[in-house]
């Protein structure tokens, strides 16, 4: 399976802000949009240069790839899938990236950033209604039930992250359980409900030409 092993970091300085790759780290001094607030590379430092309507477009399918932690391969067969869907392509696309269960999982805060998510899904820490997934793509439906495996509760990281659970706010489109330690998906989440931080159009545009 390909993978991208490119530091996290520079893909922040790169977008120009963070994309929240190293979970926790992001939200300390040591993120690298701290330190170092400028694009990598030598000729950094001396500021952003001005950008044309091309690259605006290629810097937004960029910051949304790497944010959801996909390659260039996985992100234009999504995009191509949503586009066959009827309905507004932008929002079907959204839906298609926030329905994959390891999004789901770092949006229900059972891992701390989207690569961690993945590692997890791929480690078979996590079940849905009941059968054991271990594909990071694997797209959720309303109704489903996502659940840590018994034979992973003992983890340390899940024990640290259950206790986060407890107090996080989660998203609308799907419920914590906090008896049972459950995520259920309640139904697609809407466009106000993703509230994205990158431009959606400029992508079909990208995509478009």
């Amino acid at each position: 399976m390909a993978k991208d092993l490119s530091s996290k970091c520079k893909k922040c300085r790169r977008a120009g802000e963070k994309l929240f790759l190293k979970g926790e780290r992001c939200n300390t001094p040591k993120c690298a949009m701290v330190k170092r607030n400028y694009p990598p590379g030598f000729h950094g430092s001396k500021g952003r240069r001005r950008i044309t309507g091309y690259g605006a477009q290629l810097n937004e399918k960029q910051k949304a790839k790497r944010q959801y932690n996909l390659l260039e391969k996985q992100f234009r067969l999504t995009f191509d899938k949503a586009r066959k869907k009827s309905g507004d392509a932008g929002e079907n696309f959204l839906q298609f990236l926030e329905m994959r269960i390891d999004n789901a999982i770092y949006r229900s805060g059972f891992a701390s950033s989207r690569p961690q998510a993945r590692q997890l899904v791929n480690h078979g820490h996590f079940a849905v209604n009941g059968k054991k997934v271990t594909i990071p793509s694997y797209i959720l439906k309303s109704g489903d039930l996502i659940a840590l495996r018994k034979t992973k509760k003992d983890c340390k990281l899940h024990k640290i992250m259950l206790d986060a659970l407890q107090k996080k706010e989660i998203p609308g489109w799907m419920n914590f359980d906090k008896a049972e330690n459950t995520v259920k998906i309640l139904h697609k989440p809407g466009m106000d409900m993703i509230n994205p931080n990158f431009e959606v159009r400029q992508i079909i545009e990208y995509y478009s030409k």
